[in-house]
């Protein structure tokens, strides 16, 4: 345990202070009758002749003795309302024990009637003063100036990994920063309301798996001792998701935490929120037209256009996105043409004298995505489908007619970084048997691609599984796309960090 400041050891001392005067700096009781925008909304709304009082709380941000007058602005929820304690109205003790015993990030109560102050602001008059919790630690400092007649609160508290690892002292000095997760919030409810509106069944699928599945990543590892069995924190929804259309849930969606024990970056993190639904008697061309409509709409509910602006760049999301086949792209941004290297070996020679020197990779569909990820992937900043995937990386998806070696498999990328990913999904259970058993064969335990045999989802399609359309959409990366933030970091509110001991 961490030895307190001199600081925080003067307002420990407080706390110890006010309960021998007979005060309880942490009572188990707040009468608040207002919120700060309800209080000055009840003033607004009132006749001149009328006495508007209010009870109000929340953390004192800024005091300023005058005498025989205190301001302070208290802040809570809502925003900040200014509170005036008098002598004349409190007494001398009151308010010397305010200036001994409140200070900046204390969180108090303060009932009276409220007033409109000379400069035109409105102000609660304190008849009654509470303390509701003593601040011990004080809140990093910020420092605000007017630049061209605008307010600007330039933070003392900018350093993301201190950030970060105390989310709660952002939260509290950053008002910036609550923002971003208020429109979080908004963007779940937005999704949530397009899916329900189209008539999907929300749901709720096992976190710790007997068998992981629906993607390719690494899974994290656990045991359950009464069981004496090794679980998976699950990796996708997939396969489960995918069982209940053959129960006769024809639309179904999930939105929740997904866990994949690979790297982190400003668009990874270990733990993160996905959306995946699936809906019967769709191809991913129709996935196509309600990701687009959905990504759009929720843009337009949530930041009032379907234009924002990333990073500098101005995106418009507006449907329909281009549609281009994976092919195609690469040819475009590489020079290389993915038909004419019909074997790894070949593709990686191609992709050496392009400057290219890939991994030793067995598998073309892995060279295809490294191609995908250096050349192509980078450049797209308007919203745009790529189509058509190597069969050997989507074990999921249904192969096309005419192409036995690619797939009804499309991606969404915007800004640069991929942000949905889709399949006509198989539900023929001899292929999918026989695309389990050629993973377990070319691909090694060790590596991420490697997808294991579900006999209970072979068994479950069996029972045959209606012709259907599946989507996964990554809700933290279009969390950073619709608040403009460059990392993933700042738009989750616990991001994973190394151990401080790891970083010295």
């Amino acid at each position: 345990m961490r030895e307190l400041t001199d600081l925080e050891k003067n307002r420990r001392n407080k706390v110890d202070q006010l309960r021998e005067s007979g005060i309880e700096p942490y009572p188990a009781r707040c009468d608040r009758t207002h919120t700060s925008a309800q209080a000055i909304a009840a003033f607004e709304r009132a006749v001149a002749v009328e006495t508007v009082p209010a009870t109000v709380a929340g953390r004192i941000r800024s005091i300023r003795l005058m005498g025989k007058v205190i301001f302070a602005h208290l802040e809570d929820g809502d925003g900040q309302i200014q509170i005036l304690l008098k002598l004349d109205l409190l007494g001398q003790n009151i308010l010397d024990q305010f200036k001994n015993f409140y200070d900046l990030g204390d969180f108090i109560q303060a009932g009276g009637v409220l007033f409109r102050t000379r400069s035109g602001e409105i102000t609660l008059q304190v008849e009654k003063i509470t303390m509701l919790a003593k601040a011990i630690t004080p809140l990093p400092a910020s420092k605000e100036t007017v630049e061209n007649g605008e307010r600007v609160v330039h933070s003392a508290f900018d350093n993301p990994e201190a950030r970060y690892r105390q989310r709660y002292a952002d939260l509290a000095v950053n008002p910036e920063v609550r923002n971003i997760f208020r429109t979080r919030a908004r963007i779940i409810s937005a999704i949530r309301d397009f899916l329900d509106g189209m008539g999907f069944l929300e749901v709720e699928t096992p976190i710790l798996q007997a068998i992981y599945g629906g993607a390719a990543a690494k899974p994290f590892v656990t045991h359950h001792h009464q069981l004496h069995q090794d679980l998976y924190l699950r990796i996708s929804f997939e396969l489960y998701l995918k069982r209940l259309l053959v129960g006769g849930i024809e639309r179904v969606y999930e939105i929740g935490r997904d866990f994949r024990n690979e790297g982190v970056s400003y668009k990874h993190n270990p733990e993160f929120t996905q959306l995946e639904f699936y809906m019967a008697y769709a191809d991913y061309r129709t996935i196509m037209e309600i990701a687009e409509t959905m990504i759009s709409s929720v843009a337009e509910t949530v930041t009032g256009s379907r234009q924002i602006t990333f990073r500098g760049h101005p995106v418009d999301l507006t449907p329909p996105w281009p549609r281009l086949t994976l092919r195609e792209a690469i040819r475009r941004e590489s020079g290389i043409d993915i038909d004419d290297y019909p074997t790894a070996e070949l593709l990686a020679a191609a992709m050496l004298e392009k400057g290219l020197a890939p991994k030793a990779e067995k598998h073309r569909g892995k060279l295809i995505e490294n191609l995908l990820s250096h050349f192509v992937e980078p450049n797209i900043i308007q919203p745009t489908f790529l189509m058509d995937y190597p069969r050997d990386i989507s074990p999921l998806a249904k192969s096309k007619t005419d192409d036995l070696r690619t797939v009804e498999r499309f991606e969404g990328f915007v800004a640069g970084m991929e942000l949905c990913n889709a399949f006509s999904e198989l539900n023929d259970p001899q292929d999918q048997e026989q695309r389990f058993l050629e993973m377990s064969r070319s691909f090694s335990e060790e590596e991420e691609d490697r997808h294991p045999t579900d006999e209970d989802y072979l068994n479950a399609m069996r029972y045959g599984m209606p012709p259907n359309g599946g989507f996964g959409l990554g809700v933290d990366r279009l969390t950073m796309l619709l608040t403009n933030q460059p990392t993933i970091r700042e738009v989750i509110l616990y991001p994973h960090l190394r151990l401080k001991e790891e970083e010295s």
